[in-house]
């Protein structure tokens, strides 16, 4: 197995809505704010290659929407998910399987594309599986108000129209064993119903992609929930539980959202756990 860490771009976003209650006199100490104050953010995903697949967890927002809709999000940077995939000798046609942690769109913009004459919708990844699980698929499909922003349809609904969807189980517990992409995931209801967190055994180590659970180091105290999570409380425990077992197996952190700060460990401290160590992916992939 290979892991390669994908850049799909950079935003920024209200550095208050990230951290719910917690006060910026507090937060901006590890992501500082700028004028507007809107904090660094990336679309960081992750590339799988084992035998004959090559599984992307997440892509993105994608470039389908309009000037005005990305201009809420001051994209930044001159990072995309074609040229990180080109970076490691790889085309989103070699893609066999898309695991979306969940819909949001900063998380599976990136799956559906414009055709060749501007008419309608395609898969980016033509080749590809796209893995979501059918309790979210509801969620997302039918969403409630407060999410209804995040949930856009055309994102969505031509990846079930294109044939290409499939589901993983969801588990009576936290965590589904094994699943068909071959890696376990941890179900978490907090930000959004039924997101997923995959646990990638790799070389003696596991390797769990963050999504939403924890969006930046900055999110590891257990009160440092965002404002977009539907329920916070719900949140707290599963990170409560999540990040123990972290602490307990010295599992490495990949975040998805943290701009500078690619993986990272947990630590048990008096004051609960906490940041231990910080990684590149170079250091640990490699």
């Amino acid at each position: 197995m290979k892991l390669y860490p994908i850049q799909a771009g950079n935003f920024k976003l209200d550095g208050g809505a990230m951290f719910g209650v917690v006060p910026k006199s507090l937060w901006q100490r590890t992501n500082p704010a700028d004028s507007n104050n809107m904090i660094d953010l990336t679309a960081r995903c992750l590339l799988i290659e084992e035998g004959d697949r090559l599984i992307l967890i997440d892509n993105g927002m994608g470039d389908k929407q309009s000037e005005k809709f990305f201009g809420y999000y001051y994209l930044w940077g001159d990072d995309n998910l074609d040229r990180s995939l080109g970076k490691y000798g790889f085309h989103r046609d070699d893609v066999t399987d898309v695991f979306l942690t969940h819909l949001h769109f900063d998380h599976c913009g990136g799956s559906i594309q414009w055709n060749k004459d501007g008419s309608g919708y395609e898969p980016a990844f033509k080749n590809a599986h796209y893995w979501s699980n059918a309790d979210h698929w509801t969620w997302a499909t039918e969403p409630n108000k407060r999410e209804r922003a995040s949930f856009l349809k055309e994102n969505i609904r031509p990846i079930e129209e294109s044939g290409q969807l499939k589901y993983v189980d969801v588990p009576e517990n936290y965590i589904l064993r094994n699943s068909p992409l071959g890696f376990d995931v941890f179900f978490a209801d907090g930000h959004t119903d039924k997101q997923m967190i995959p646990m990638i055994a790799f070389e003696g180590k596991t390797v769990c992609f963050m999504a939403d659970l924890l969006p930046t180091a900055g999110h590891v105290p257990l009160a440092y929930v965002m404002g977009y999570d539907t329920r916070p409380l719900l949140t707290l425990d599963e990170k409560d539980y999540f990040l123990k077992m972290a602490a307990d197996n010295n599992f490495y952190l990949f975040l998805e959202h943290d701009a500078h700060n690619e993986i990272i460990t947990v630590k048990h401290t008096e004051k609960g756990v906490r940041l231990n160590e910080r990684y590149t992916s170079e250091e640990i992939f490699n």
